[in-house]
């Protein structure tokens, strides 16, 4: 079978490492894919955003699965126009998608089925959001989590834990004009990302993991796309999980198939585990980045199988998707500069001596620059590494990112804390 495999970040590298390994395999190509993915994949020069050219390139090249990475084509409607000439599709259709392209789609979902999740208002104008600051004061403290409602690369939150850095963050929103976003209350609790297959019907657990959001050690600093991940998230307990599954991933599964717009791929499901049990705190429509690297490095079944399944409906008729017992555990190398403006044309040496360590190393905002891979992007690679526990899969990641030469870039030294 050929597969066409859309996105150009650390998670489609790992996803086109795992799918090159399928014995139902013949052809993976990617667009446009790095240097990374093409040591697994044929690149295709397509336009991803002219959805005529990938349906062109999908009949020309006898394409039997498309696999989406990203949310923006997604959202987009890639998904929709690609099956609509037959052919299977790993990813949701645009309204489907809504589920991380607006987080007041999915807050007024959660809220008319009885999903667990923060109190929220939903604010289209900077004195609205203003006006709701004071239904999360309590005595002279304010603490709340303010949103932008579109898709945000992992971005587009603030944590406020002070009414001064609410008012900055409202004002920062509305600078340019009308926006939209939601404003929730603080939820206290230990954060796990749960990961679900859904082929509009059916679902199946795919793993579990634990991102780390901030740029420095010790989760400090602005919030970025991930800066590291280990999985499995042992916080998330099979008791947690199942209550989870059962409160708040099946009941959006059934909320989107009864009004005709069934899920048909990864939902993550970024969860707050709260003392009254797991709340959702947001979606995602697609592997995260970096947990779509440690879900791959424990993944046991064979991926383009398993994911065809998913875009043909036929999900209840396979096993459950089969995990090792390994921890694996990735560590973000990022451009200076990060999360801002980052420092791209950086040199990276390396990566071969780090992988043979037996780590892996994904590449995610990289190209080739004659015989050198650069720096392309905020976050450049991702390490990643499996152990018996998590302080071995630490210790091995480490290793490996000591190997690599990358005088530009930098990464924190504290994955995996939280587990340690």
């Amino acid at each position: 079978m050929n597969v066409l495999l859309i996105g150009s970040g650390g998670r489609e590298h790992a996803l086109a490492w795992k799918l090159a390994q399928s014995e139902r395999l013949d052809t993976l190509y990617a667009a446009p894919g790095n240097p990374g993915i093409a040591q697994h994949a044929t690149l295709a020069a397509l336009d991803v955003t002219d959805h005529r050219a990938v349906i062109d390139f999908v009949r020309r090249h006898g394409i039997g699965l498309v696999v989406i990475g990203p949310e923006q084509p997604l959202a987009d409607g890639l998904a929709d126009n690609v099956r609509a000439i037959g052919v299977p599709v790993f990813g949701p259709g645009r309204e489907a998608a809504k589920l991380e392209g607006s987080k007041g789609f999915t807050k007024d979902l959660c809220a008319r089925v009885g999903i667990p999740t923060a109190r929220y208002f939903r604010v289209t104008s900077r004195d609205g959001a203003l006006a709701c600051l004071d239904d999360f004061a309590s005595g002279d403290k304010l603490r709340c989590v303010i949103k932008a409602d579109g898709l945000a690369a992992g971005k587009g939150v603030v944590v406020a834990m002070t009414r001064a850095e609410a008012e900055a963050a409202i004002a920062a929103l509305f600078t340019g004009g009308p926006a939209e976003a939601v404003i929730e209350e603080f939820l206290e609790g230990e954060e796990a990302s749960l990961f679900v297959l859904s082929d509009g019907t059916s679902t199946a657990s795919f793993g579990s993991a634990q991102d780390h959001k901030r740029v420095g050690d010790g989760d400090v600093g602005p919030n970025t796309g991930g800066m590291g991940a280990y999985s499995p998230a042992a916080v998330l307990t099979p008791e947690l999980e199942e209550q989870a599954l059962g409160e708040i991933v099946r009941p959006t599964i059934d909320a989107l198939a009864a009004s005709g717009t069934p899920y048909v791929g990864v939902l993550y499901a970024g969860l707050m585990l709260t003392a009254e049990g797991p709340k959702l705190i947001e979606y995602n429509v697609r592997f995260g980045d970096p947990e779509c690297q440690v879900l791959m490095a424990r993944f046991a079944g064979d991926l383009v199988e398993t994911l065809l399944a998913v875009a043909e409906g036929r999900l209840a008729d396979m096993p459950a998707p089969a995990f090792a017992d390994d921890v694996a555990l990735t560590v973000v190398m990022a451009a200076n500069g990060y999360p801002g403006t980052p420092e791209t044309g950086g040199a990276i040496r390396g990566i071969e001596a780090a992988e043979a360590t037996g780590a892996v190393v994904f590449q995610a905002g990289t190209r080739a620059d004659g015989e050198e891979i650069v720096a392309a992007g905020g976050r450049v690679l991702a390490v990643t590494a499996t152990g018996g526990d998590v302080a071995e899969a630490q210790r091995r990641a480490y290793a490996a990112v000591d190997m690599i030469d990358f005088p530009t870039g930098f990464c924190r030294r504290d994955i995996g804390w939280r587990a340690l």
